[in-house]
């Protein structure tokens, strides 16, 4: 039987913001796997260009965890499920999953595979990187649109000094995530009931 290999990242678990995305992508033969790298190491317009060469070239999906997810589940298991949700919508079924980093969803019937800095490794999950990275990115900058005094377009959410400046200054958002420490600290203490 010929191997199938679909290689897996998510992107924005850092982020203050949204929800989190993963892709997961089976790269076709012809594809020039030079041309891919980690989506860290590319400029917008790079990672764009190589979104739509992917795309043409290979089959993949983008799963994702809502922002209310990751609140419920906390960040981790909410990437999990977001890679969970990116395998199970492959059109294709691989025959072994490399998922960027040291845990994996638990799926079965399937074969999966941590590799750290896989990104860096692995084309397939290079691969997967930019499709992740492009996708929500898309998402954020729509999003940034209402909120500009953030400036998410740039930050992608992050919590960079001038987000973090902007929380202070213009208050909290529906989008931020609420559970997480820098947005936790600055809002006023509930009431323990």
């Amino acid at each position: 039987m010929k191997k199938i290999i679909a290689g897996v990242d998510e992107v924005g678990r850092g982020s203050l913001i949204g929800p989190v995305y993963a892709a997961a992508v089976i790269l076709n033969k012809n594809i020039n796997k030079k041309k891919l790298k980690d989506s860290k190491k590319l400029s917008k317009k790079n990672r764009e260009i190589l979104e739509k060469y992917i795309k043409k070239n290979s089959y993949w999906a983008i799963g994702s965890a809502s922002l209310r997810e990751i609140e419920k589940f906390n960040i981790l298991n909410a990437s999990l499920l977001a890679m969970k949700r990116a395998i199970i919508k492959l059109k294709k079924k691989p025959t072994l999953v490399l998922i960027d980093g040291n845990k994996v969803p638990e799926i079965k019937n399937y074969k999966l595979k941590s590799i750290i800095k896989g990104d860096q490794k692995i084309s397939e999950i290079s691969a997967a990187s930019i499709i992740a990275k492009v996708s929500r990115d898309r998402l954020v900058e729509n999003l940034s649109k209402n909120f500009k005094k953030y400036n998410w377009a740039k930050n992608a959410g992050y919590g960079t000094k001038d987000h973090i400046m902007s929380i202070k200054k213009h208050g909290v958002t529906k989008f931020h995530r609420k559970s997480f420490k820098p947005i936790h600290n600055m809002l006023s203490p509930k009431k323990i009931r």
